[in-house]
């Protein structure tokens, strides 16, 4: 079931399935539409609605929706972004899905791209940013380096194997997480974006598939977003956290991409020297992790 709610079909129904979700988002009122006589049997608008403003007919479309037209031109993917009222990340993703469904599948990586080590100049980097937390995840967000703060400020993935370390399975599952980030339903929303916007194009991936469907089946609040296809990550911004060691406290954040490394990104935090939260991070660089020593295993929700 996990994986029947990961995948459907590879190809053109990984299109199919971003505009059903996303056709079930837009109310005719949304895009001047009346809402006509009757009752509506699914929320959003109808295919021959969605089909009237991209200006396809509605037969086209419905095989794209069912995966059965998989070489849709860049006007109608540009129209039906349109008539969606996807904004420009999204709009890129739909185009990507269409390339997609026209190879017929999906770009597998290979082993080597999917275990690239982290090269040594970057934990050189990650140490120079010593007091500022700082860690570079992967692509599915596991944590493949971090300097002390970068570890600590996510109050208790440290008390997990390295190999299980990974973002969206702590914000999901450890139970801290619900209560260290202030607003955490944000949070959740823009990891689960991320693995959306690489199943889209790799619904197989295997660096991907045992991730979802673990967290399919270990946590409701996952299924529940998973269903949305959003596709829209964050990159910048603030974050208020309740940590259980340090106190509260507002970081400003980026997440970059050095170029050269196949979905590595950094992750740092920011704000002022000389301000509280600056010896909050002086704190954090400098005290030691707490760990468990009732087990080594991951303690899940």
């Amino acid at each position: 079931m996990a994986r029947e709610q990961r995948n459907g079909n590879t190809g053109g129904s990984e299109l199919g399935n971003f505009l059903r979700a996303r056709r079930a988002r837009v109310t005719p009122a949304d895009v001047g539409l009346p809402e006509g006589a009757g009752l509506r049997r699914t929320p959003g608008l109808r295919r021959e609605e969605l089909a009237t403003l991209a200006g396809v007919s509605i037969d086209y479309y419905t095989r794209l929706e069912r995966g059965r037209e998989t070489h849709p031109s860049a006007s109608v993917v540009d129209a039906l972004g349109s008539a969606l009222l996807l904004d420009e990340p999204e709009i890129r993703h739909l185009r990507e899905l269409a390339a997609c469904a026209a190879r017929g599948g999906t770009t597998q990586q290979t082993p080597h791209e999917l275990d690239q080590p982290v090269e040594p100049g970057l934990h050189l980097l990650l140490e120079a940013m010593r007091p500022y937390p700082a860690h570079i995840v992967n692509r599915t967000m596991d944590m493949v380096a971090t300097n002390p703060g970068g570890l600590r400020l996510l109050a208790g993935l440290g008390d997990w194997p390295e190999g299980q370390r990974n973002i969206v399975r702590y914000v999901f599952l450890h139970p801290t997480a619900r209560v260290l980030f202030e607003d955490w339903e944000n949070q959740i929303r823009g990891c689960v974006a991320r693995l959306r916007a690489l199943a889209g194009v790799e619904p197989n991936a295997p660096d991907l598939t045992g991730l979802v469907d673990e967290l399919l089946t270990k946590s409701p609040d996952f299924a529940r977003l998973w269903e949305r296809y959003d596709v829209q990550g964050h990159s910048h911004g603030l974050k208020t956290f309740h940590h259980p060691d340090a106190g509260t406290f507002t970081f400003g954040y980026h997440s970059l991409q050095p170029e050269g490394t196949f979905g590595q990104r950094i992750v740092a935090y920011h704000t002022p020297p000389g301000t509280p939260g600056y010896e909050v991070m002086l704190r954090l660089d400098r005290e030691p992790t707490r760990t468990k020593t009732t087990s080594r295993e991951p303690q899940y929700r």
